[in-house]
């Protein structure tokens, strides 16, 4: 049975050319680094981020608590927004992991300014642990792009503290895409970056964290210490080159679908939408019905083969991608406006 995704884009299905490439792979050790896919792969990854190395890692989360162990030491305070996926949602692992304490910014915007930097950096006081990283994000949790101009601003404010500046760039490609400018242009403001290949841009498994070759070479010793060290690993590594090298290509779509569908649903009179948040492939929403159930509602349109995450709150994201068509968009409506009827 096939069904419409809309909980996120990690449900993409790689396409029919990822699963020919993965078949006719050339591998591998990675840990030895002699998988020539992996190794085509990271250089690739590297050069488009305009960064010096890259390493490839299973999964988003990792990419990011590498570069927190790689960044930091122990006892160390890093500089993060409250709704970050860093804070939000990977198990509290930095504080686990690396031993680091957060330094909350809490914006209504959720955005990091330049000021916020310098107000959380830490003095020289035996009281205080020391500010060891400022962790940004674009595009944001809530699906919203942070400008080049805020991005420059929050990296020129950590380096006069000489502190470094890593990106949750998970999907970067879209902020990019969203603001018409190329990726480099965005990752030029951080000294480590992490894109996800399996969002977006439909590779089953697989994310890059990106920066100096140092930097690199530091974050391949705790990769395997996290036991991401991978081995005939161009299997996966071939999918992720057809995601740098077309699915980045096509996010436009994704987009564009995502404002038909937000511009429908605000048909619905009942429908809170705030159509200036739709900025890449994330259409967030309220209902505010009388006697509206969510789970009732997420219910029938799984029976009529439409999957979605139901939220008490009957507040709702539905992500497009490349499993979702204008035709399946449609579908999803017309469904919607059966159940209301």
């Amino acid at each position: 049975m096939t069904f419409i995704d809309l909980r996120s884009d990690t449900v993409t299905q790689p396409t029919l050319e990822m699963r020919k490439a993965m078949a006719n792979s050339i591998v591998g050790d990675d840990v030895y680094e002699d998988d020539p896919t992996v190794n085509e792969l990271e250089k690739m990854a590297a050069d488009m981020v305009g960064k010096e190395a890259a390493l490839f890692v299973p999964s988003g989360t990792m990419g990011n608590q590498i570069a927190i162990m790689t960044h930091t030491k122990f006892g160390d305070e890093i500089i993060v927004n409250a709704k970050s996926h860093i804070v939000k949602y990977e198990v509290g692992a930095a504080a686990r992991l690396s031993g680091v304490s957060y330094s909350i910014v809490d914006n209504p915007d959720c955005r990091i300014h330049g000021n916020n930097v310098h107000e959380k950096v830490r003095g020289v006081d035996i009281h205080y642990p020391e500010t060891g990283l400022l962790c940004l994000e674009n595009a944001l949790t809530d699906g919203t792009v942070v400008s080049l101009e805020l991005m420059k601003e929050a990296y020129e404010a950590a380096k006069e503290h000489n502190i470094p500046v890593h990106t949750d760039g998970a999907r970067i490609f879209n902020a990019a895409v969203s603001l018409g400018v190329d990726v480099k242009e965005l990752t030029q403001y951080t000294d480590s970056v992490m894109f996800c290949l399996s969002k977006g841009l439909c590779s089953p498994v697989g994310s890059l964290l990106c920066g100096s070759k140092d930097f690199i070479n530091k974050a391949r010793k705790n990769r395997k210490i996290l036991g991401g060290g991978m081995r005939q690993a161009g299997v996966l590594a071939a999918c992720g080159l057809i995601s740098l090298n077309t699915m980045a290509k096509r996010l436009k779509e994704d987009h564009d679908n995502a404002k038909y569908f937000a511009a429908e649903l605000v048909k619905f009179p009942f429908i809170k939408l705030d159509m200036e948040t739709v900025q890449i492939n994330m259409v967030f929403f309220k209902i505010e019905k009388d006697g509206f159930d969510s789970s009732d509602f997420a219910e029938y349109l799984l029976n009529n083969n439409i999957k979605i995450s139901a939220n008490p709150s009957n507040e709702f994201r539905f992500v497009t991608n490349n499993d979702v068509k204008r035709e399946q968009i449609d579908i999803v409506l017309n469904t919607m406006n059966k159940y209301f009827s």
